[in-house]
């Protein structure tokens, strides 16, 4: 099921005297620097094409001159694309005279820009509620709406606050309402939290997951910091000189990079606080609790291991048994369920690496990975978690299906 609610299909903005016909230069082959050079046409975007999903937050990052703001400013048209289709729902932005382009700023695409640009005569709410002004929604209307987005950014009560008695942090949360409050399909957020202190935008960042989750908007963020996009972003456009240079996962960014340039732009990131159990995991050695010590025993056997772990039908985990007690039982005529150790050490799929240190250090049976119903989907061996910090994230086995 195609799920994209943004389409950019080569799409360029160059800047300068005869931009129509650097397009056509850049097609033949030639690069940014000989338009400068011979043409005085500056290349800001490069042909870039990429689709953004429904409900995902959707990084564009770069350093300054990469062209990421200039990308996201031609999703609305507030830059004017030099070549290529934006389509929204299918239909192109660049088709659309001013009376339609007007509509979907105010309905369909929201943005949030890095300076607050709060009114400061106006109260919170009054801010709040300003793009449905413009609107010329029904003043109530407006009203609930306005409210119902400060509360969703938690400056429920504030509403009769003026701007400059707010922090930093949170006159950007009433930016972020105003955009909320009109209910666009898209949110764009350029650069929305560089302005902020560390703490406090550590802080916006985790609220947006939230806001995101309860939410269910597609946010497209422009960003600089690969920290914020590998904390925030489902998936991340990479740009460098007007041009995507990498589109991916940030698991895909880490583990996966393109070129050499992202290798560079990744190599301080520490994996620790971004890959998850779901990367080391091995497929798991399993028996169902039915069978017996003997069967149990002779799998351990054959597959050079210790432990086993014990699952039902519906391949929940109920526990895990050792080669020592297992074979003890089949001396004794005692069935699996005497043996079966039930408070062995459990994680999620999405558990970082930086979290298991401590469980397998300590761990005297495997690690096992479960998932939201305790179905057994994988194993975590101590030298997986060290290996993958050490850049080797390469699965030997695919998980349990």
């Amino acid at each position: 099921m195609n799920n994209t609610i943004l389409e950019v299909r080569n799409v360029s903005k160059l800047f300068g005297p005869g931009a129509e016909q650097g397009v056509l230069l850049l097609e033949k082959g030639q690069t940014k620097e000989q338009l400068a050079r011979d043409k005085q046409i500056t290349v800001g975007v490069n042909r870039v094409s990429l689709d953004i999903r429904q409900g995902e937050i959707f990084v564009i990052m770069g350093l300054s001159g990469s062209g990421k703001s200039t990308l996201v400013r031609m999703l609305n048209r507030l830059i004017e694309p030099t070549s290529g289709e934006i389509l929204l729902h299918g239909k192109d932005l660049r088709k659309m005279n001013k009376a339609q382009l007007r509509e979907v700023r105010r309905k369909n695409i929201s943005m949030v820009f890095q300076k607050f640009a709060l009114f400061p005569h106006r109260t919170v709410l009054q801010n709040a509620e300003y793009g449905l002004e413009i609107q010329q929604e029904d003043k109530v209307v407006r009203r609930e709406k306005a409210e119902r987005a400060l509360e969703l950014v938690g400056l429920k009560g504030w509403g009769d606050k003026m701007p400059d008695e707010l922090s930093g942090g949170m006159q950007q949360r009433v930016g972020l309402a105003r955009a909320l409050a009109s209910e666009p399909d898209v949110l764009l957020m350029d650069e929305a939290f560089s302005a902020l202190d560390p703490l406090i935008r550590r802080d916006m960042q985790d609220e947006l997951v939230e806001l995101q989750d309860k939410m269910k908007k597609t946010i497209v963020f422009i960003t600089h910091d690969l920290d914020e996009a590998l904390r925030i972003g489902d998936r991340i456009a990479l740009m460098k000189d007007g041009a995507l240079v990498q589109l991916g996962t940030p698991e895909e960014m880490l583990t996966q990079p393109a070129n050499r340039y992202v290798e560079r732009f990744i190599e301080d990131v520490d994996l620790s606080k971004v890959l998850t159990a779901s990367h080391v995991m091995r497929r798991p050695e399993s028996v169902t609790l039915d069978r017996g010590p003997r069967v149990a025993l002779t799998l351990m056997g054959e597959r050079g291991i210790s432990n086993l772990f014990v699952i039902d039908r519906a391949k929940r985990l109920l526990g895990v048994i050792t080669a020592e007690d297992t074979a003890h039982a089949l001396k004794t005529g005692a069935a699996l369920t005497d043996i079966l150790i039930q408070d062995g050490p459990t994680v999620g799929p999405h558990t970082l690496l930086g979290d298991l240190f401590e469980v397998t250090s300590s761990a005297k049976v495997p690690l096992a990975v479960i998932d939201e119903n305790r179905r057994l989907i994988g194993v975590i061996v101590r030298g997986a978690v060290l290996g993958a910090l050490a850049g080797d994230t390469k699965k030997e086995v695919q998980p349990l299906a």
